[in-house]
């Protein structure tokens, strides 16, 4: 068993930016989530269902709040408040980990 940051990202009080300026955002979260995930920091993420208030999920490879809102802070949607985060620590399988590896090897054979 291992510690874990888990963060759920909600729907950000940034209401009103333009939809070229959201895509943009969005991009960039993206390719934030990719860097986190190459870098090992980021273990699971995606998004939920559509619902009022949530829009997807983290699991970070952080053995602290700081440290999680440290790396989520690299997040261009978060940073202008497109999306907001919640954090709760997260005690879970130190095999989660694993997952990264795994989910390269599907990808490669997927395409």
């Amino acid at each position: 068993m291992k510690k874990y940051v888990m963060v759920f990202l909600k729907t950000g009080s940034e209401t009103g930016l333009s939809k070229a300026k959201s895509d943009s955002l969005f991009g960039g979260h993206m390719a934030n989530i990719n860097r986190l995930a190459d870098s090992g920091k980021l273990v699971l993420a995606g998004p939920f269902f559509k619902n009022d208030k949530y829009r997807g999920i983290f699991i970070l490879n952080a053995a602290s709040i700081d440290e999680g809102k440290q790396l989520v802070g690299t997040d261009p949607a978060i940073a202008a408040r497109l999306l907001d985060a919640e954090y709760l620590l997260w005690y879970g399988s130190a095999a989660l980990g694993e997952t990264l590896e795994i989910h390269k090897q599907i990808e490669k054979k997927s395409h």
